[in-house]
């Protein structure tokens, strides 16, 4: 049987998919070439500061994310490598 080459990695990535704010959360972003702030995902999706911020470090810990700090605040985009990385794990099925 052949190793599946970065399990770790590609069990992470899956597990922050698996939620479907994550999942409304990355959609939002990926099509802001200027990225977005917390803030800004607090009004689009109604839910408290902490959650967000909870989602987003799931998403920046498994790489899908990254970010700009702006003082207090963060803008964050799509880590599209990492996202053509899991595709291409996913393709090895």
């Amino acid at each position: 049987m052949k190793p599946i080459p970065d399990l770790d990695k590609l069990e992470k990535i899956s597990r922050a998919l698996g939620d479907p704010y994550r999942m409304q959360i990355l959609d939002a972003i990926r099509n802001e070439p200027e990225g977005v702030t917390c803030n800004a995902m607090v009004e689009m999706f109604n839910l408290a500061q902490s959650t967000v911020s909870h989602h987003l470090k799931l998403l920046v810990e498994a790489d899908l994310l990254q970010y700009e700090k702006e003082g207090r605040c963060s803008r964050y985009f799509i880590n599209r490598k990492t996202f053509g990385e899991y595709v291409k794990m996913l393709k090895g099925f």
